[in-house]
């Protein structure tokens, strides 16, 4: 079910952060540790998060908080993802987006102006933005025409509460509503992780990604050909895995496990 010493043989290491490196404000066992041996060991590594709430700047303060030093770059967040395949998609385009600042500040960067009467997208997000009135508007709007983007397709995320409802939830009432099917763009979406790799400057076989969620991190490896490693840190739980018909290549208990002594 593991092999540590294939995974610590990886030279590039794509990362998922709530359930794997913290829940909501509390640091998980082992990530000051595990960070430390990434940076020690010269390994590339990267932080990859289907939440669009916060931008890499945020994200690295928000660790800093937490006692780890990373800088912005380790960042890649589903709100970069959508807002360059957007850019690609419609350049100069227009957005209505139900969202924080991260995703928002995004889709700015990347040449997207805000619209909330006849945009080229509905972009939704995490966020506390999320509304009765924001979600008629939306409705309104896709029905109208608008293109239906969810930044990522997670049903729930783990804070230190327990679950909280995440975008694939939040999108379903507009879709059901507009009769529309959203465009997720974050994982398992093969583009996000391609962005990754690429980032990484890396191969598939020299990579590995370290995930909470069956769902999402490890199906967005298989689907890529990269080896997966989940852990039992966040969503998915031992008991999960018989419902789902792919395996992660590992299973850990945290990521306490893969600093060697």
């Amino acid at each position: 079910m593991k092999d540590l010493r294939a995974i610590r043989a990886k030279k590039a290491f794509i990362i998922d952060m709530d359930g794997v490196i913290y829940h909501g404000n509390s640091l998980l066992k082992g990530a000051v540790e595990f960070v430390g041996w990434l940076t020690e060991n010269g390994k590339r590594f990267l932080f990859l998060t289907n939440s669009s709430e916060r931008s890499p700047i945020e994200l690295a303060q928000k660790l800093s908080r937490l006692g780890i030093m990373v800088d912005p770059e380790h960042f890649y967040t589903s709100a970069l993802a959508t807002a360059g395949f957007l850019a690609s998609q419609h350049p100069g385009g227009s957005v209505y987006v139900i969202g924080e600042p991260g995703l928002i500040q995004a889709l700015y960067d990347a040449g997207f102006t805000m619209n909330n009467i006849n945009p080229d997208f509905v972009v939704v997000g995490e966020g506390r933005g999320y509304s009765l009135e924001a979600l008629e508007r939306a409705v309104r709007l896709v029905t109208g025409g608008a293109r239906l983007i969810g930044t990522n397709p997670d049903l729930s995320g783990p804070v230190e509460g327990g679950i909280v409802p995440a975008c694939g939830a939040l999108v379903a009432p507009i879709e059901l509503a507009a009769g529309a099917k959203a465009y997720f763009i974050g994982k398992p979406n093969p583009l996000m992780m391609r962005h990754g790799i690429r980032r990484l400057g890396a191969t598939r076989e020299e990579t590995v990604i370290i995930g909470d969620r069956m769902d999402t991190d490890i199906v967005a490896g298989v689907e890529s050909e990269i080896e997966t490693v989940l852990v039992l840190s966040g969503v998915t739980a031992m008991k999960d895995l018989a419902i789902y018909p792919y395996r992660p290549r590992h299973i850990l208990e945290g990521i306490f496990e893969i600093p060697d002594a």
